[in-house]
C-alpha cells in the first residue's frame, strides 16, 4: 500500500473511531474522478470540456434514520461527519437494521482490455465526433439533423465503514451516442445508436456501418406506412428484451421499491409465478467485462449474481444492507450511487433474460399477423406499466416476416407481458449502451441482456383500426 494510500486509511480509521459511538453505522467515502465530455449537433462541437471533480460523502444511521452530507474539501471531513450525525440523530426513532456483512479489506482495479481513454487528446476525440458525424450526414439529403456525444469517465473510490471494512476501487466507462433525423415534408423519423465499454477505446473505433445503419433507419422509415395500433403476437430481438428486462421487471425486483409499498411487495412475494418453466431472469456484478460490472458495490458488499425468476417462479430481489435487513434476506450488493454527491440505492447492475431453446425462425412460426420488432428508440415504465418505442419494426404474416413499418410502441403490465412469453429464443445479446435513472441518479452504468422473445397479445400502438 502506497504512504499516501496508508495515510488516508489512517486519517479514515481516526475519524470513525473518534465518532462510532453517536451512531449505529457510519461510512465515509472519498472520490476523485476525470472525464471527458463532447458533443456535436449537425456540424458545429457545442461542448468539447475536460473536467476533475475531487469530493465525498459521509453516510451516518442513528435509530433507523440516516443523515448525508457531501464535500468537496478534505480539511473539512470533519464538520460533515458531525453534519450527518446530527441529520440521522434528529430523524432517527426505530431500529437500525443492517443485513450483517464480513469486513472487506481490498484494492482493486477493473481491467482494461486496451487504451485508456485518458491517454486520447482531446483533439482526437473530437476529430472522432467529426468524422461519426460526417457519416451521418452523408447518408441522404433528407437527414435534417445529426448529433454525436462522446464522454468517458475514470472513477477512483475509496471506501471506509464503522465495520471495518476498507476498500479501493477504481474502473473506466465511455459511451458514445449517434442520432440522425431524416424529414421528408411533415414527415419526421429518427434513429439512433448507442455504444458503451469499461474494456477499451478501441471499442469506439471502426463502428462506421452501425453509424451509417442509425441514419439509413430514418431515412427509410420517411417512406413506410405506421403500423395499425393493435394487440398483436410480437416477436422482439435481444436488444429489446434486455430493454424489457430491465425496464419493466428489473427496477420492480429492487427491493426498496417493495419494502416501501406494502401492495408492491404483496404482488412481488417470493414463490409467485411470473411466467413459463422456461424463463430464468438474472442480475449480477460479478460477471467479468461488462458496463455493470464491479468488485463490490458502494457498501463494501461483494458482487454476487442473484437469480431472480427461476423456471418462472420468483425466487430472488436485489438489496441493499438496510432492504436486506428488513426484509429479513440476504444482501446482493446492489448499493449504488452515481457519484459521491448522492447515497446509494438499490440499482439494476447486468440484468438478462436467460438463452432458451427455440430456434429463433421458429418463434415466428404460426403467426397469421403479428410484428417483429427491433432495437430502440426510447421508453418509460410507470410501476409495472411500460411503454416503448422500437427502432424498426416489420409485420409478420402467416409465420413470415413481411413489409416493414414504422412508429411502434410496445406497451402493456410487466407480469401480464411475462405471464404471456410463448417462446424464448436460442440467441442472445448483450447491450452495453444503457445509462439507467432512478432517484435523481441518472447514466449509471448498466448492461441488458437476453435472446428473442415471442409474446401474445402486446398492444402495439400506431394508427387507429379503422372499424
Amino acid at each position: 500500500m502506497t504512504t499516501a494510500l496508508a495515510d488516508t486509511k489512517n486519517l479514515l480509521a481516526d475519524l470513525i473511531s473518534r465518532y462510532r459511538s453517536q451512531v449505529d453505522y457510519l461510512a465515509i467515502r472519498l472520490e476523485a474522478a476525470e472525464g471527458t465530455d463532447i458533443l456535436l449537433r449537425g456540424t458545429k462541437i457545442e461542448t468539447l470540456s475536460e473536467g476533475i471533480s475531487i469530493g465525498g460523502q459521509v453516510r451516518a444511521c442513528h435509530k433507523g434514520g440516516w443523515g448525508f452530507a457531501s464535500f468537496n474539501q478534505l480539511s473539512t471531513l470533519s464538520d460533515r461527519i458531525e453534519d450527518a450525525i446530527a441529520a440521522a440523530r434528529l430523524v432517527g426513532t426505530e431500529e437500525t437494521i443492517l443485513a450483517p456483512v464480513d469486513p472487506v479489506q481490498d484494492i482493486c482495479t477493473l481491467p482494461l482490455t486496451g487504451t485508456d481513454p485518458r491517454q486520447i487528446p482531446l483533439a482526437q476525440k473530437k476529430s472522432l465526433c467529426q468524422y461519426y458525424g460526417g457519416l451521418l450526414r452523408e447518408v441522404d439529403s433528407r437527414i435534417a439533423t445529426v448529433s454525436v456525444r462522446y464522454g468517458d469517465s475514470a472513477q477512483k473510490m475509496i471506501l471506509a465503514t464503522s465495520d471495518g471494512t476498507f476498500i479501493e476501487q477504481s474502473w473506466v466507462d465511455i459511451e458514445m451516442r449517434f442520432a440522425a433525423t431524416a424529414r421528408n415534408g411533415e414527415t419526421v423519423q429518427t434513429g439512433r445508436e448507442t455504444i458503451g465499454s469499461r474494456k477499451a477505446y478501441e471499442d469506439l473505433i471502426g463502428l462506421d456501418g452501425q453509424v451509417r445503419s442509425a441514419a439509413q433507419r430514418a431515412v427509410d422509415s420517411l417512406a413506410l406506412s405506421p403500423v395499425k395500433g393493435n394487440a398483436y403476437t410480437v416477436v422482439i430481438d435481444p436488444i429489446l428484451s434486455g430493454l424489457f428486462v430491465h425496464e419493466s421487471f428489473g427496477h420492480l425486483s429492487e427491493a426498496d421499491m417493495a419494502y416501501e409499498n406494502p401492495d408492491l411487495l404483496e404482488v412481488m412475494s417470493l414463490g409467485r409465478r411470473f411466467g413459463s418453466p422456461e424463463l430464468q431472469i438474472f442480475d449480477g456484478a460479478a460477471l467479468e467485462g461488462h458496463r455493470g460490472s464491479y468488485f463490490y458495490d458502494d457498501e463494501g458488499v461483494p458482487a454476487t449474481t442473484t437469480q431472480l425468476i427461476k423456471d418462472g417462479v420468483l425466487v430472488g430481489r436485489l438489496h441493499s444492507r438496510e432492504t436486506a435487513g428488513k426484509l429479513e434476506e440476504t444482501p446482493t450488493g446492489n448499493a449504488r450511487c452515481l457519484n459521491y454527491h448522492f447515497p446509494p440505492i438499490v440499482r439494476m447492475t447486468n440484468t438478462w433474460i436467460e438463452r432458451g431453446k427455440t430456434p429463433v425462425k421458429d418463434l415466428f412460426s404460426d403467426i397469421k399477423e403479428g410484428v417483429y420488432a427491433r432495437n430502440w428508440l426510447g421508453g418509460m415504465t410507470n410501476g409495472e406499466m411500460f411503454t416503448f418505442t422500437a427502432g424498426e419494426a416489420w409485420m409478420i404474416r402467416n409465420g413470415e416476416i413481411a413489409e416493414p413499418v414504422r412508429d411502434i410502441t410496445l406497451s402493456g403490465n410487466a407480469f401480464k407481458t411475462l405471464a404471456d412469453i410463448e417462446g424464448i429464443g436460442d440467441d442472445f445479446y448483450w447491450d452495453e449502451s444503457g445509462g439507467c435513472g432512478k432517484g435523481g441518479q441518472s447514466g449509471l452504468a448498466v448492461g441488458c441482456g437476453g435472446p428473442s422473445l415471442r409474446i401474445r397479445d402486446v398492444v402495439v400502438g400506431g394508427e387507429a383500426i379503422e372499424e
